[in-house]
């Protein structure tokens, strides 16, 4: 199975990605993760990125693209994987349409003022990485770790993804309902309570 997972920035792509992979045995590609391994070991693809970033411009979409089809070289033709962040413009889409055939492009629906309280509640885990509600706990639950507020949940930096987001956003959605792939899932609620929403979505 070959997915791409669409939402906006804590619409809880990731939360459902882990429990895709445990699932479904899907391996997990993150844009962000390609980002921070071509920086991170100096590739040509990762030097060249770095150019756009230190200027504080955004990186080119042929740029992303190369650094994707590049990670998708490493899959097998009958392995199994989500895109996350990837495609996010229509161009990278058709894109990804000529490399691969998907089976479906699940969509984490979640109004704007959901995900503000949700992401201003957000603290992280600084020994073992677990998001948690800062409201709720003021240790990490699973390890007992210190938590930390991430510099970009405050409000006006979140309201500016979120704009960003469904400007990138809608145009996609169109491509994806015009082919049938696009698979709308309510993203509130308990977490276990979105997963059986993606179970029962894509068993159909």
């Amino acid at each position: 199975m070959r997915l791409v997972l669409l939402g906006a920035p804590g619409a809880g792509k990731g939360t459902q990605a882990v429990f895709l992979k445990e699932r479904h045995g899907l391996a997990h590609i993150s844009t962000g993760d390609i980002f921070r391994h071509n920086l991170k070991n100096n590739t040509p693809l990762g030097l060249e990125a770095k150019k756009y970033m230190d200027a504080g411009q955004l990186v080119p979409d042929e740029l992303v693209m190369k650094m994707v089809d590049a990670k998708l070289s490493e899959f097998g033709e009958n392995d199994g994987f989500m895109l996350d962040g990837f495609p996010r413009t229509v161009p990278q889409a058709e894109f990804l349409e000529s490399k691969i055939k998907l089976d479906g492009v699940i969509l984490f629906k979640i109004s704007d003022e959901a995900i503000v309280k949700r992401l201003t509640s957000r603290a992280v885990c600084k020994e073992c990485g677990a998001v948690t509600n800062i409201h709720e706990h003021d240790k990490c639950p699973s390890c007992g770790g210190e938590l930390y507020r991430r510099d970009d949940d405050n409000e006006d930096t979140i309201r500016s993804r979120l704009k960003v987001f469904h400007e990138q956003t809608e145009a996609l959605e169109e491509f994806y309902r015009a082919r049938n792939l696009l698979l709308e899932v309510d993203a509130t609620g308990m977490p276990e309570e979105i997963f059986a929403r993606v179970l029962e979505l894509l068993s159909k």
